[in-house]
C-alpha cells in the first residue's frame, strides 16, 4: 500500500534513508559520504523546506519512501529508497509512478553521478539525463545542495521538462 506519510513515520524513513543509502558507500567521492548518510536534523529540514514523503507499506512496516517536492515551477522528487532486503521487487517504481500522478508539473530529479544503478532506475522509467552544463544550472536552480555534490551529481527530467525545453 503506498501511502502519505505522517508524522510518526519519521524514524522509520530516517532509518530507511541510512540502511538504502550504504550502497553509496564506496561508489560515491568519500569527501561527500558521511555516518550517518542523512542525520535527523538534516531530514527535519529537509521536511521543513516542503518535501512530503510517501511510503510503501507491506504488513504495517515502511518497506520504502519517496519525497516530492515543488519548487519553482517543477516538482522534484527526492530521497528514494527502498529497505535492502525489499529492493528490486518494483517498490521504487511503484511509488515514482504514485508521485508522478501527484503534479502536473515537469519533473527533475538529482542523484550521484556515480550510482549508475539510481541512473539505470530513472532512466528505465522513462527519465533521461540532461546535458553538464544545464544540470549545473538545474541544480543551482532547484536545489540547495552543496558546490561539490552539484559538481558529483547528475540530473534526469521527465518528458515534459524536455518538451519545455
Amino acid at each position: 500500500m503506498i501511502r502519505r506519510c505522517e508524522e510518526g513515520d519519521f524514524e522509520a524513513i530516517y532509518e530507511i534513508i541510512n540502511e538504502a543509502a550504504q550502497a553509496y558507500k564506496g561508489a560515491i567521492p568519500s569527501d561527500c559520504w558521511k555516518e550517518p548518510y542523512m542525520s535527523r536534523e538534516e531530514l527535519q529540514r529537509e521536511m521543513e523546506s516542503g518535501i512530503t514523503f510517501w511510503g510503501y507499506e507491506e504488513g504495517g512496516r515502511l518497506i520504502g519512501v519517496m519525497g516530492i517536492q515543488h519548487v519553482k515551477d517543477v516538482t522534484l522528487i527526492r530521497h528514494s529508497y527502498v529497505r535492502r532486503a525489499w529492493q528490486r521487487r518494483g517498490i521504487g517504481g511503484r511509488l515514482l509512478e504514485h508521485l508522478r500522478g501527484q503534479t502536473h508539473r515537469p519533473i527533475l530529479i538529482g542523484t550521484w553521478a556515480d550510482a549508475p544503478w539510481a541512473i539505470r532506475f530513472y532512466e528505465k522509467h522513462g527519465f533521461r539525463l540532461v546535458s553538464p552544463e544545464e544540470k549545473d544550472h538545474l541544480l543551482r536552480k532547484y536545489w540547495t545542495i552543496p558546490e561539490r555534490q552539484i559538481e558529483t551529481s547528475v540530473v534526469l527530467a521527465d518528458r515534459r521538462w524536455f518538451e519545455a525545453h
